[in-house]
């Protein structure tokens, strides 16, 4: 009975490693489309993905069997990355003002990974929707969250909103895939400098 017990425990956590690989492997795939997405745009080819990732295409298609679908997956991985990312620089960065300004780089990153979102969605209207609203939900009050702790250091002028930095930061990004000598996070980081308060 003992040693039943113990080979089900074993099976279990074996399973439990096999989940976890599995999970770290489709991270890291995902960080990979992602950066070939950020140099080459959505409509990069799968090769270029799998070479960046070091896997085969079979495994991109295993796991994500349209663009779409693998598309749709970098943006939530890029969406929960830069949300994480914001309590984290906050609480390693020497001033407030610093994080909000490498943040504010991460989100520039994650914006040029977005373009090409809607065209690969046409079809699907309301899958669109869902993803612009999880983007609001899960972006919005880490932005708010660094803009508080800057103005309550007395970095920024209080009462700075969320919403219209990421929006402006949004329209300076607009046409940068199409323009090599465009290059957003310098206008990004002036917007970013502007906030600062003067002494």
């Amino acid at each position: 009975m003992d040693e039943s017990g113990a080979g089900g425990e074993g099976a279990a956590g074996a399973a439990g490693s096999r989940r976890k690989d599995a999970r770290r492997n489709q991270q890291a795939l995902l960080d990979a489309a992602a950066a070939v997405f950020v140099a080459s745009g959505v409509e990069a080819p799968v090769r270029d993905i799998a070479a960046e990732a070091g896997v085969g295409m079979g495994t991109i298609y295993r796991h994500f069997p349209t663009r779409a679908d693998l598309i749709i997956a970098v943006y939530r991985h890029q969406v929960d990355a830069c949300a994480e990312a914001g309590p984290a620089l906050l609480a390693a960065g020497p001033t407030p003002h610093a994080a909000l300004g490498k943040w504010a780089d991460l989100f520039v990153d994650f914006l040029v990974t977005k373009h090409g979102l809607a065209a690969a969605m046409r079809s699907d209207s309301t899958g669109f929707e869902a993803l612009h609203a999880y983007f609001l939900d899960r972006l919005l009050p880490v932005c708010a969250q660094l803009l508080d702790a800057a103005a309550v250091a007395g970095e920024i002028r209080p009462g700075a909103d969320a919403y219209q930095l990421m929006r402006g930061i949004g329209n300076l990004c607009i046409g940068a895939e199409s323009d090599p000598r465009y290059d957003p996070r310098q206008l990004v980081a002036l917007l970013v400098a502007g906030l600062r308060q003067s002494r």
